[in-house]
């Protein structure tokens, strides 16, 4: 099995694993963890020291094995090996030896495996692509900031690390960094803690490139809203690059500062969409040229058909498949296809559709409370998203208008009417709503 796919199969593993234990001990004993590869359907996992060996054995290997055997459908062993262990078996490569390019992307928190090179162009994301090519050929001289924005695992990770990468290999004396939002909170709280605000200013402000990803995380949080605007400013004031990614738009990114909300869209706002089925078959046949898979293009087409948008469920079907044949020893056919697909089919989860589950999956969406919902709240960035869950609630459920109403807190038969009727008005000519309606209604069916 190829090193990619393990790591594939690996963080496919970690998802599982982080909603079924608590965030200590996710962080704790499992978000370091490192897949050395598989021996005879045993897993084998790098650890630092004996006690880590210990420990996880007896704790958190039969929940390790349990995982890896719902990804795969078969039975998987789990084996831990101590880093002096894997060192004695594998001998650390010379020093001088090390790519320098390997050490930029390290520095600069990037992934190899994302590049302009592998990328996949298709109507859902071809001037996505051109803008941040022409960003990564002429830094701060095109579109800044640059805001790409698109439902999650479309690809937006992707553009932005190929960024980066492109101007690192281009302009290796530049300073260029990539930064999930969360991080970024999770510095400046720690920077606080530690007395180092300075030392976390000049980190940040004092880079050539700035990428940040998922920057819809910072809604409500004022604190960091104030230092990013801040870091904002200062970069831009210096012709410095800013590449920002969100699910959404800036302008429905909810309790987001305006003073925020207006910079982004100072420079190019580009969307990436779903990906339509001539582009699903051509990531997964890019995918199966680059890491050399035996599928043939009848599976391809079978999968590109069962995974409807996310790209990352995309690969991670292929990668499944691969590997369940692979240590099974077995030709990839349909039949092996759709048995290991079953459960990530849409067809094949049916659930009710509730107004209950509607406002789970609204408040989820635009980062509210559920109980919000049912308060006499009137503020925009709760007002919005009620009447967009009664809009759903009447589409999706056979409830009687009194009914809905009665589930948003006992209001008015008449006010779940004009929550409809508004949004109705809206979906004719705002394309970001649109989108928005599409991926709650998707979000909502597959849950």
């Amino acid at each position: 099995m190829l090193r990619s796919d393990v790591l594939e199969l690996w963080d496919q593993a970690l998802q599982v694993l982080q909603k079924k234990l608590n965030k200590y001990s996710y962080e704790t004993w499992l978000k370091s963890l490192k897949p050395l590869g598989f021996n005879d359907n045993t897993i084998i996992i790098e650890v630092p020291s004996y006690f880590s060996r210990e420990w996880l054995s007896n704790r958190y290997a039969p929940l390790i094995k349990n995982v890896f055997q719902e990804i795969l459908k078969q039975d998987i062993g789990v084996k831990f090996l101590i880093s002096s262990e894997v060192n004695d078996i594998q001998p650390s490569p010379n020093k001088k030896l090390i790519d320098n390019n390997n050490n930029l992307l390290s520095l600069a928190h990037l992934s190899p495996k994302y590049s302009f090179e592998n990328f996949v162009i298709g109507n859902s994301n071809r001037f996505a692509h051109a803008a941040c090519l022409a960003v990564a050929e002429s830094p701060a001289k095109t579109y800044n900031p640059l805001f790409i924005y698109g439902g999650a695992g479309l690809g937006k990770t992707h553009l932005m690390q190929a960024i980066a990468k492109y101007i690192l290999e281009h302009n290796s004396g530049m300073k260029v960094f990539y930064v999930t939002s969360e991080k970024f909170t999770n510095e400046l709280i720690n920077s606080i803690r530690d007395y180092k605000t300075n030392d976390f200013r000049n980190k940040y402000r004092g880079m050539d490139i700035l990428l940040v990803d998922d920057i819809q995380f910072l809604a409500g949080k004022e604190s960091t809203q104030e230092e990013f605007f801040h870091t904002f400013n200062t970069l831009y004031e210096a012709n410095r690059q800013i590449i920002i990614s969100s699910d959404r738009p800036p302008k429905e990114i909810p309790t987001l500062e305006d003073r925020l909300r207006s910079r982004f869209e100072w420079g190019l706002i580009t969307d990436i969409q779903p990906p339509d089925i001539e582009t699903r078959i051509a990531i997964l046949r890019k995918k199966s040229q680059l890491e050399n898979l035996p599928v043939s293009d009848d599976i391809i087409t079978y999968i590109a058909n069962k995974i409807p948008s996310n790209i990352r469920v995309l690969e991670g079907a292929l990668t499944r498949i691969v590997a369940y044949a692979s240590l099974n020893n077995e030709e990839i056919n349909q039949e092996m296809a759709a048995k290991i697909l079953k459960d990530m089919m849409p067809e094949n989860k049916p659930a009710e559709i509730t107004v209950l589950l509607i406002q789970q999956v609204v408040a989820d969406f635009y980062k509210i409370r559920q109980e919000d919902f049912k308060a006499k709240k009137r503020a925009i960035a709760v007002a919005f998203p009620r009447q967009i869950a009664m809009y759903l609630a009447r589409e999706l459920t056979d409830l009687s208008l009194p009914k809905i109403g009665e589930a948003f807190g006992g209001r008015d038969h008449t006010t779940v009417m004009h929550a409809c009727q508004k949004i109705n008005e809206k979906l004719e000519k705002d394309i970001f709503l649109q989108n928005n309606i599409n991926d709650l209604v998707e979000r909502i069916t597959n849950s």
